[in-house]
């Protein structure tokens, strides 16, 4: 995938409108390139914003047309893990970190039920499970996560780590060791927002969570061969 042009979306937590408006902003920039494009989900599709349930449904199709590829976050994590246990903790965790708004979204559509789940689509939740948490196109030296990597250990980082970290040695590249396996690399990731709502940019790594539903911008990281990344935003 030397040759593509990669469209890099951050964090988009059931903001629907945004989504649209950046899927078009994108489409259209890629027609005026007229070069092979990729759409890549950095993953927390889901929760705190109100429509969750078409998120998921977008980049499935996304992704099923071969348009996107669509990485877990650490949000799709907590989610599946709620799902698939009965124990209240993991319900009650999700639950105060935006699950309750992405459980409204599917009983909108799907109708209310004694146990939520029955109003999850089968077919969403095999399609989260089946995610990975890293895109590595080696040739451009490009890492896409949702949360970062582990500069000391990379490229054996635990899932965990890829869509959790927070750790200042990874946001620092002045921290980063001097090993070969980080040679050339840049990491484009999302999960912490920025505070100025404007994506973090440095020659290690791009963060593009401007807090999309905290009253920011969706963004994605346009990263065509042979030039300096740009970015796209929607607003509404």
């Amino acid at each position: 995938m030397s040759e593509t042009t990669y469209y890099a979306i951050g964090d988009v937590h059931g903001e629907l409108g945004k989504l649209d408006s950046l899927l078009e902003y994108i489409r259209e920039d890629a027609r005026r390139l007229g070069t092979i494009h990729k759409i890549v989900f950095l993953g927390d599709l889901i929760d705190r914003g109100p429509d969750s349930r078409a998120v998921i449904a977008r980049a499935m199709t996304a992704e099923r047309a071969g348009e996107a590829i669509v990485l877990k976050g650490n949000h799709e994590e907590l989610m599946l893990h709620a799902y698939a246990k009965t124990e209240s903790m993991g319900v009650y965790f999700w639950a105060e970190n935006g699950g309750d708004e992405t459980i409204a979204s599917y009983k909108r559509v799907n109708g209310n039920a004694d146990d939520w789940r029955d109003a999850i689509d089968r077919e969403h939740i095999g399609f989260l499970r089946s995610l990975k948490v890293t895109h590595h196109d080696e040739a451009r030296g490009l890492v896409f996560v949702h949360a970062g990597i582990d500069p000391k250990v990379f490229p054996a980082c635990a899932d965990e780590l890829r869509m959790w970290t927070r750790s200042e040695k990874f946001y620092d590249p002045g921290r980063w060791p001097d090993r070969p396996e980080l040679d050339g690399i840049r990491v484009i990731h999302g999960h912490t927002p920025t505070r100025d709502f404007e994506p973090h940019l440095n020659p290690r790594r791009i963060n593009v969570d401007t807090g999309a539903c905290f009253g920011g911008p969706l963004t994605c990281a346009v990263l065509a061969p042979g030039e300096s990344p740009r970015f796209l935003y929607a607003r509404s």
